[in-house]
């Protein structure tokens, strides 16, 4: 297999680098029409770090409330359509937050470059124009969005990812500081998508040692935040989260995710069900597919005391199971990955909806 990827430009970790973030903008300020586009998650809005944000008086801010869905199409054409009428093509975007808003980031970015609506894009290369200048600040570590190149994105056809090179942040600022209020049960459900991440990527046919030598570090720092007796929410437990979500992320994007995710992306789309949480509900219940992982992840539940929900089917409809499969079977790469190109031969879609049905 053969991956010429793009990774991000630049990188600054440590504790206190969010401070640094206006500096790091300065000398993109004077490209396009000279503003910047802060795209800030609601939760901070009337909270310390909303008051840190190094917004410039020609600059545009917006609280974006991604809670309890993930971003869709049309809320990313009508943020670039706001952009583009008011001011014009900003000099750079930024987002402060979890994976939905760094998606939403490197959405617009593209957008406020490219025609049409953003559900056009969805798909791999599909992007016609470079956007513009990017910065990803993470509030929350697990997503690996902060190193990816898609943005996801859910539209009134399909959840896909605008997944091109263009999309790679062009910086990201990691201040473990910024996670540390995170609520107990989101750190968790999303500290596990790097968890699983890393489980999916390195059991499938496309695995190779690039993604095994990020894989198994991430690994590594999950077990130790999330298994080990100084597990918890800590300063140091923070800082070993943020790394491991970035290893993550580029474990996955040299090799692929798989069935849970391929699951999640089909409950995410017909109920709206957040990422992160959606894992956790499937990845609970595929012991068939990941024995050893499923085993560790219900030990990482114990030990931390945190609630994942059981007999969600229980309410749902043949009609709502059907279109989970559906979606979820259109996903070819992560089939491919999981179960090897004949995986047509290996899984029919009844398997798939019994899969749903178990949880």
């Amino acid at each position: 297999m053969f991956k010429n990827f793009k990774s991000v430009d630049k990188c600054t970790f440590g504790r206190g680098t969010f401070n640094q973030l206006d500096s790091i903008l300065a000398e993109k300020r004077g490209e396009n029409d000279k503003f910047m586009v802060f795209v800030v998650d609601n939760y901070f809005k009337g909270k310390e770090l909303a008051n840190k944000v190094p917004a410039h008086a020609e600059d545009m801010v917006f609280f974006v409330d991604v809670d309890p869905h993930e971003p869709t199409t049309d809320q990313i054409d009508e943020l670039r359509d706001t952009i583009l009428a008011q001011k014009g093509i900003p000099a750079g975007i930024i987002g402060i937050g979890g994976g939905s808003i760094l998606d939403i980031a490197k959405a617009l970015a593209l957008m406020v470059k490219n025609e049409g609506s953003s559900q056009l894009y969805q798909g791999l290369n599909l992007v016609k124009k470079e956007g513009v200048y990017h910065v990803g600040v993470p509030t929350i570590s697990g997503t690996g969005a902060e190193v990816s190149m898609t943005a996801v994105l859910t539209g009134p056809v399909k959840k896909l990812g605008l997944k091109c090179d263009w999309t790679v942040f062009n910086q990201i600022v990691l201040d473990p500081e910024l996670i540390a209020s995170v609520p107990r049960n989101q750190w968790f459900y999303t500290g596990m998508d790097t968890y699983i991440h890393c489980i999916e990527s390195m059991t499938g046919y496309l695995k190779n040692t690039f993604s095994e030598a990020y894989g198994y570090k991430s690994l590594d720092l999950c077990r130790e935040v999330y298994l080990h007796d100084s597990c918890g929410q800590t300063a140091i437990n923070d800082e070993k989260l943020m790394v491991a979500s970035y290893f993550g992320g580029l474990s996955l994007t040299y090799s692929e995710v798989g069935v849970c995710h391929a699951l999640s992306y089909g409950m995410s789309y017909v109920f709206g069900t957040r990422h992160c949480f959606a894992n956790c509900i499937i990845f609970d219940h595929l012991e068939d597919y990941y024995p050893e992982g499923v085993r560790e992840f219900k030990e990482m539940v114990r030990k931390n005391d945190i609630f994942i929900p059981q007999n969600v089917s229980k309410d749902w409809t043949d009609a709502e199971v059907d279109k989970m499969a559906d979606v979820a079977l259109a996903l070819h790469h992560m089939w491919n990955h999981a179960l090897g190109t004949d995986w047509k031969n290996k899984i029919t879609k009844e398997q798939v909806k019994d899969l749903y049905w178990r949880m």
